[in-house]
């Protein structure tokens, strides 16, 4: 039998798909209200690898991911799910929302991500709400499966979710001092 183990707090992330600058700025202010302080923010990428949003956002559409500084217990990653779609609805105009919030965390070993839709390889959690192993880390840089979005199988987003990695790994280096 194993043991029980303390689990280590891990680093929440939200990946934006937007095409207002300004409504980018509006929600991501209100999740630094919800999160705390954004400890990371990448450069906006073009979102050119489906055009699923399209019909609902438009063209030309904007990627950026950001993480916070606080670190959370893994297991509010449902309700930080709910509170990110309960944004999205606050910035509808015609049945159209203007952003799509993905949030997840990073920690050592993989990012997750969190899901309202079921599938094979997704893991109930609560209230509506999967997780997904999106990426693994393996031989220093995060690794896709399968499964992966195509969008975060690209070097570009690769390099993002390592930097935000080196950051949560020094702030667990330093909690463990």
């Amino acid at each position: 039998m194993g043991s029980i183990h303390k689990v280590l707090p891990v680093k929440l992330i939200v990946g934006f798909i937007f095409r207002i600058d300004d409504v980018f700025e509006k929600v991501k202010a209100i999740l630094e209200k919800c999160f705390g302080k954004i400890d990371f923010e990448s450069q906006t990428l073009a979102f050119t690898h489906t055009d699923y949003y399209e019909a609902e956002f438009g063209k030309d559409l904007k990627r950026k991911f950001i993480s916070f500084k606080k670190l959370i217990p893994p297991q509010n990653l449902a309700r930080i799910k709910i509170i990110t779609n309960s944004i999205e609805k606050r910035f509808t105009q015609n049945k159209n929302r203007q952003v799509n919030l993905d949030p997840g965390y990073i920690d050592s070993a993989k990012l997750i991500l969190a899901s309202t839709k079921d599938y094979k390889h997704r893991i109930y959690l609560t209230q509506g709400i999967y997780a997904e192993v999106t990426l693994f880390f393996q031989n220093n840089t995060f690794q896709a499966w399968e499964w992966t979005y195509p969008d975060y199988k690209t070097p570009e987003y690769i390099e993002i979710f390592n930097q935000i990695r080196r950051i949560y790994r020094e702030q667990i280096t330093k909690d463990e001092r």
